[in-house]
């Protein structure tokens, strides 16, 4: 709906018209949490999600670009406070999909008594 803080940071190499590539992710987000509550659709969604999550990684990159001065921003955005810890965390947010869908699995190592 509130579409233009969005725009401004999709990426000028995408070849989409860039409040058209906003609001179909948005509603393509909006669809995988959806699927995510069904039994049908909750691994597909995982994937989905997943993949959202990759892509709009560019996007936050240039968003961080845009506020960070020492990424030839103007400062006056966000701080490295907000950005970096978001940046570091993507793909963690991807495996954490994959993983809460039962797309990847992570097996933990035993230990046994003497350690």
């Amino acid at each position: 709906m509130f579409t233009d803080a969005m725009v401004r940071i999709v990426p000028a190499w995408v070849p989409w018209d860039a409040a058209e590539v906003v609001r179909t992710t948005g509603i393509a987000e909006l669809l995988g949490a959806a699927g995510l509550m069904t039994r049908k659709w909750r691994l597909t969604a995982g994937w989905a999600l997943a993949l959202y999550a990759l892509c709009v990684w560019p996007a936050n990159v240039k968003h961080a670009m845009i506020d960070l001065t020492w990424l030839g921003g103007s400062g006056r955005g966000l701080s490295a406070w907000y950005h970096v810890p978001r940046l570091l965390a993507q793909p963690l947010l991807i495996a954490w999909a994959l993983w809460a869908v039962g797309a990847v699995r992570i097996d933990r190592v035993e230990r046994s008594p003497e350690g």
